[in-house]
Parts: C-alpha cells; structure tokens; sequence
C-alpha cells in the first residue's frame, strides 16, 4: 500500500518513478523494506494493470499509475526529463496504418526523443 500511496503522491509532480525513486521516498519516509521487494511489488501492480511500465532509451524503467487513459511520452536524451502528450491525429493515423498492414491493433507505445528546452538553453 505505501508503494501505491508513492506513486499516486508523485501522480501530478512527477508521474514517472523508478523502482530506486519509490525505494528511496519508502527509506525517508522510515520504511523499512529492500529494492528487490519495491521491484516484485512494482511487477505484481504492473501484471494486474495497476501501474504501467515504460521502457526509455538509456536501459532504466519508470513506473505511474495506471490512470485508464492513453498517452504517450517525449523523453528528454540529457537530463531525464518525461512529458507526456495526447495527439488524436497521431492516434488515428496509427490505428490507419495497423488496420492497412491488416492488423487489429491491441496496444502501442510512442516515445519521441530529444532535448528539452531548459537542457537547450543551458547549452
């Protein structure tokens, strides 16, 4: 339950958490449980469609909550940084191209790649 309680405290802030996030919020809030436990949780939530699991480029996953609605995400390559966005023109141009290729569409992921613009302007 405080795994849940973390990730839908993180909810608006920053909805994208790895398992060493949520580990390291269970530590200072006086928790007292291992990583590999925050992992098997996280897992057990993501096979009964609790939370969803991304895959960015980089090898790291990050957690949020399962919120019942679509979207994707653009990933910052230098700081980290996730934003999500919901396009319907995109969104129907891919349910287009899965139904010409003959497919039925079941589910699909869009990650687009760049620099942020306070990474930019850093620069």
């Amino acid at each position: 339950m405080k795994i849940l309680e973390i990730l839908e405290a993180h909810a608006d802030s920053q909805r994208h958490l790895s398992a060493e996030d949520v580990y390291k919020a269970l530590l200072e809030a006086g928790e007292d449980i291992g990583l590999a436990t925050v992992y098997r949780v996280l897992t057990q939530f993501e096979a009964a469609g609790l939370v969803a699991r991304h895959h960015f480029e980089g090898g790291h996953s990050v957690f949020e909550l399962n919120q019942g609605h679509h979207h994707d995400h653009i990933v910052c390559i230098k700081c980290g940084r996730v934003d999500e966005f919901e396009d319907e023109v995109i969104e129907e141009r891919q349910r287009a191209i899965a139904e010409r290729a003959g497919y039925e569409m079941t589910d699909h992921s869009l990650y687009i790649y760049g620099i942020c613009a306070a990474c930019r302007k850093a620069r």
